[in-house]
């Protein structure tokens, strides 16, 4: 049996919203076991017992959230040299942008030498303010389905080895 780990952080709702639904669309796959755990959760033995995985995370100043990249901080030496080529995607909870924190998963995948097998998923919400940016998410039913889509996508391509 593969295993998918989805490793999510979120501030205000949003990020665990689209994480939830990746999780519940790759759960219909059965014989892919999915690990769902947040970023403090999270640790080197999980990722090396997984055969793929889902990085969820918010961006916040124009960066990953701090406590998804305490995640990585902990797992990247660890873990180099034990993971590569391993499929992984991506999402993003945005208000306008969410490329940079695309970018900094990217360049620690990179590193990992982990094989992305999606564009990364960015959802924006368009919050500006102090105000809409710390208020509680919530996507309607067309975002979530693209969080199924490349949950069930990610799930599939494991249980039938094209990654």
């Amino acid at each position: 049996m593969k295993r998918l780990l989805i490793v999510h952080y979120s501030l205000t709702g949003g990020t665990a919203q689209m994480a939830e639904a990746a999780e519940q669309a790759a759960a219909q796959e059965a014989s892919v076991e999915i690990r769902h755990l947040t970023a403090l959760e999270a640790g080197p033995r999980d990722m090396r017992e997984a055969d793929g995985y889902l990085f969820a995370t918010p961006e916040m100043l124009a960066a990953m959230a701090g406590l998804m990249k305490d995640f990585f901080d902990r797992c990247y030496y660890p873990l180099l040299g034990q993971i590569e080529g391993r499929p992984y995607a991506a999402m993003i909870c945005a208000g306008t942008d969410g490329t940079n924190a695309a970018r900094q998963m990217a360049r620690i995948a990179t590193g990992w030498r982990l094989r992305a097998v999606a564009e990364p998923l960015i959802l924006r919400n368009g919050a500006q303010t102090p105000h809409a940016i710390l208020a509680p998410k919530h996507w309607p039913a067309a975002s979530l389905t693209r969080c199924e889509e490349l949950g069930q996508a990610l799930a599939a391509g494991l249980a039938l080895g094209v990654f």
